[in-house]
């Protein structure tokens, strides 16, 4: 028996499905290299590090959000954020394969341990005013890890299409 098995049946959901679609991000660097994990097969500017580095600082961000509200976020017109966030699809001079997936499981240890712990799913903050959230909207917590969940999903079906142009593996089907 697991420690989720205790948790209440929709807390034990969300973990399980945050860490499903983690583990197909993950297996699409499965033995790769730092340059393949960097490599972009696709026309588009993404790469299979690069995606699992967005999404471990996407996922970081909205725990920060459930935790601290809208002040967590950056201004939509700070052109620094702007370039964090290009930047978090790319691996940079530095990157590592090893490094993003420490970072990836550390944000995922501290978001699974949030989901056990926080007193209530239903605790909501207001959304900071940006053209693609609905203007007075508030997302509980439940709400914000679906959307987290929604992107990894999305996130490993790229990996996944990415890796398979790189050498023909595939992470899933």
């Amino acid at each position: 028996m697991s420690d989720d098995d205790a948790l209440a049946p929709e807390r034990a959901d969300l973990i399980a499905s945050l860490q499903r679609h983690r583990f197909f991000l993950r297996n699409a660097a499965r033995e790769l290299t730092d340059e393949q994990a960097g490599q972009r097969s696709t026309v588009s500017e993404l790469c299979v590090g690069g995606l699992i580095k967005h999404t471990a600082q996407t996922e970081r961000g909205w725990v920060d959000f459930i935790l601290d509200g809208p002040a967590s976020m950056p201004s939509g017109d700070d052109p620094e954020a702007y370039q964090r966030y290009a930047d978090s699809f790319r691996m940079l001079p530095g990157d590592t394969l090893a490094g993003v997936l420490k970072t990836y499981d550390e944000v995922a240890r501290r978001t699974d341990d949030l989901v056990r712990t926080l007193p209530d799913l239903d605790a909501s903050q207001p959304l900071p005013p940006a053209p693609w959230f609905e203007p007075g909207a508030r997302w509980s917590a439940r709400r914000v890890l679906l959307h987290v969940i929604a992107e990894t999903a999305q996130h490993a079906g790229h990996a996944d299409i990415i890796r398979e142009a790189i050498d023909g593996a595939k992470s899933m089907g």
